[in-house]
């Protein structure tokens, strides 16, 4: 395949694939303010696991509360790095993993984004009360999970040669 078609292709996949992932993560959020907002905690799992509704003005964790537009303005980047990562991306089987993780890292920066620029905050509503971790959501389970299987790769799978695509003047994989 062409360089111009492989991209071409790519970027229709992510496309396809984020708007997948956001609508679900949007659909969970959706429920969450309709059957949670003002609603007494549901128990999953008991002392485990619940349902809390929960508007984040901030990131993971509680961090930069009520700091909007530095968290859009990250986001942006994030997800040119993850375009230009896609753009420069070789053919190769090899790297499948890494563009199905780009696309799960996108749509969990879009499904955020979408709240924050909708609503000024984000909606959480999943909490893991067995270890007291934060509230979180699905979009937060997209990039959490693809951030770490990303780092798993690198330091295990990938070699460091095998990134030398992401070099602007570096040597390039010729894509098939």
């Amino acid at each position: 395949m062409r360089q111009g078609a492989h991209r071409a292709k790519t970027f229709l996949e992510l496309l396809i694939t984020a708007a997948v992932l956001v609508f679900a993560d949007q659909w969970t959020k959706l429920l969450a303010v309709k059957h949670l907002k003002d609603q007494t905690d549901v128990e999953l799992i008991p002392n485990v696991l619940y349902l809390h509704y929960l508007e984040n003005r901030g990131a993971a964790f509680g961090i930069f509360q009520e700091q909007k537009i530095f968290l859009l303005l990250l986001t942006f980047v994030i997800l040119a790095a993850v375009c230009y990562v896609l753009w420069r991306l070789p053919a190769d089987k090899k790297f499948f993993a890494i563009k199905l993780l780009c696309f799960f890292l996108a749509a969990g920066g879009i499904g955020n984004c979408i709240d924050r620029i909708r609503l000024d905050y984000v909606v959480d509503f999943i909490y893991f009360s067995l270890i007291d971790f934060p509230v979180f959501n699905v979009a937060d389970i997209y990039v959490t999970i693809s951030v770490f299987l990303m780092l798993v790769l690198t330091l295990f799978y990938y070699k460091e040669e095998d990134f030398s695509f992401l070099k602007p003047n570096g040597s390039r994989q010729e894509q098939q």
